[in-house]
């Protein structure tokens, strides 16, 4: 399918609008103080992110079946739970269940 000159300006247009839209948010709020329970509440965001991840990829489901454990996943888990205890830092708890993951399915 050949791209015309107007298809690819109006694809542009439209992901400048969307970048646009998503970063309006930043902008407002980096203007205004937020409350400190909105602070501590907004703390909570990246780990709820990741464990929803997390739990999606650890069981997948079928229907009229019970989930199964992807023991792939499971055996990944094991390394970034004691990077979680031991660092405490979210970036530690990737790098670490990412490299598990791959050795994991290296071997």
């Amino acid at each position: 399918m050949p791209f015309s000159s107007k298809l690819i300006v109006t694809y542009l247009v439209c992901c400048a609008a969307i970048t646009f839209l998503r970063i309006v948010p930043f902008i407002v709020l980096k203007k205004f103080a937020m409350p400190k329970w909105l602070m501590e509440f907004l703390q909570f965001v990246p780990i709820v992110i990741m464990t929803t991840l997390w739990f999606s990829c650890l069981f997948t489901a079928k229907q009229g079946r019970l989930p199964k454990v992807d023991w792939q996943y499971a055996g990944a888990t094991v390394p970034a739970l004691a990077a979680a205890i031991l660092t405490k830092d979210l970036l530690w708890i990737v790098i670490a269940g990412v490299a598990s993951l791959a050795l994991i399915r290296l071997f």
